[in-house]
């Protein structure tokens, strides 16, 4: 089953207020065939060392916990 943008903004509005303490965004970019995320950190995680760790341990995780159609998270640079 297609994972739709609704779903995925619906769990990054209840991830964002933990970044955005930090200085930091997530900004959804696409969600490519086979349900794989595209996402754009911003602020203080575009350039935050521990920026994988967000997206991997945080961000993927959640997201595949609330969608499990979800596959996998890729971060995009631009």
């Amino acid at each position: 089953m297609p994972v739709t943008s609704e779903q995925v903004e619906s769990i990054l509005a209840k991830i964002r207020p933990s970044l955005q303490i930090d200085n930091g965004d997530v900004e959804l970019v696409e969600i490519s065939q086979g349900n794989i995320v595209k996402i754009r950190l911003l602020g203080a995680c575009h350039t935050c060392p521990l920026n994988l760790m967000t997206l991997r341990a945080g961000i993927e995780r959640v997201l595949i916990r609330e969608i499990p159609e979800v596959v996998r998270i890729e971060s995009v640079m631009n």
